[in-house]
């Protein structure tokens, strides 16, 4: 008997190393992607090609035209957000992107439904809602993010698509607002 609570007790204590070490990797995870989330990126950075569109071709999975969006592009920039009915953090999200455009002059925001575009979502590869997109004036994409941004995040990502002047003082105004 004394054999087999020795084999036990091996087993157990193997068990449990392996429990905990599943935890911390979990845990080490967990933590990366949630600093992460709602982290603006290049472009380039979001695991799609970047292609132009040839003269007369319909635009590339970096390109967005009025068109693609079912909205008119912005001045400046265009905020894009993709959300779905049931995800908790578009909300605030969409709260967020759309006192940036009110407060930045010639920015626009357009919120997609995910499920009622899965042409935008698959050509984009859409993975998780919110996904935030900040175009430029030529519908180019400049950063996404995948989460909920800051909203001092998602102005600081206006600031690398538009340049501030003095005759339109929205951005120092909305960066001022952010901090």
């Amino acid at each position: 008997m004394d054999g087999g609570a020795g084999v036990l007790s091996t087993g157990m204590t193997a068990g449990l190393l392996a429990l905990a070490a599943a935890l911390i990797a979990a845990s080490a995870l967990g933590l990366a992607m949630r600093r992460r989330a709602g982290r603006f990126r290049a472009a380039g950075s979001a695991r799609t090609t970047p292609v132009r569109p040839a003269p007369g071709a319909q635009a590339g999975p970096e390109v967005l035209t009025g068109a693609d969006l079912g909205a008119e592009l912005g001045q400046r920039a265009t905020l894009v957000q993709f959300s779905t009915a049931f995800c908790a953090p578009c909300r605030p999200a969409r709260q967020i992107l759309a006192q940036v455009a009110a407060q930045v002059d010639g920015v626009t925001h357009v919120d997609i439904d995910a499920a009622e575009r899965m042409d935008l979502v698959r050509r984009l590869k859409v993975n998780s809602t919110p996904t935030v997109l900040v175009l430029g004036p030529d519908g180019a994409i400049a950063k996404r993010a995948v989460g909920l941004p800051r909203k001092a995040d998602v102005i600081a990502a206006l600031g690398t698509v538009i340049e501030p002047s003095a005759a339109q003082p929205g951005v120092t105004a909305a960066r001022q607002a952010a901090e």
